[in-house]
């Protein structure tokens, strides 16, 4: 069963308070409670009143028990923003924005064992990472006299048995 918690116009950034909630998603509430109260950042305590409503609420309403349940979605999300001006040199304003933000916790009892994924059937495709031009062609130079090595090697043995086919 699901238990969701809302904590709405909360009065902080929606990008400061989006860290601290990816960093309890999928932990369990007494391990992402203890996380919260050693976060030494003002998110953290908004998102912990917010985990202890979701966790009372589940006690109380669904009558489930708190050691089982584990944070499924911790989710940040834009409230409405406060514009205020202040008056900056040549008559000119300077805006401020005052944002909000609505924090949205939802725990669970169930265990989710993740499925595995499909692979597809195309292979993937591999990308040739090529040389520098330099090395290329110090490359080229140590294979070329090799080769050539191997086929003078070839032509001496040749030689050696036509010599010996022509002395005997």
């Amino acid at each position: 069963m699901e238990v969701k918690s809302t904590y709405k116009y909360a009065r902080i950034s929606p990008k400061k308070a989006r860290d601290v909630a990816r960093a309890i998603q999928g932990m369990p509430v007494s391990a992402a409670l203890d996380a919260l109260a050693y976060t030494p950042r003002k998110a953290a305590h908004c998102i912990g009143k917010t985990l202890k409503s979701a966790v009372a609420n589940a006690e109380n309403n669904h009558e489930l028990i708190a050691d089982d349940l584990t944070v499924k979605e911790a989710t940040v999300g834009n409230g409405p923003t406060f514009k205020r001006f202040k008056p900056r040199a040549r008559g000119s304003a300077g805006a401020f924005r005052k944002r909000t933000t609505h924090l949205y916790i939802v725990l669970t009892d169930e265990v989710e064992i993740p499925e595995p994924r499909e692979r597809s059937s195309k292979p993937k495709k591999r990308t040739i990472t090529s040389k520098p031009k330099k090395a290329a062609k110090a490359a080229k130079k140590e294979e070329a006299p090799a080769k050539v090595e191997e086929t003078e090697v070839e032509e001496v043995k040749a030689e050696d048995t036509a010599t010996d086919a022509a002395a005997e």
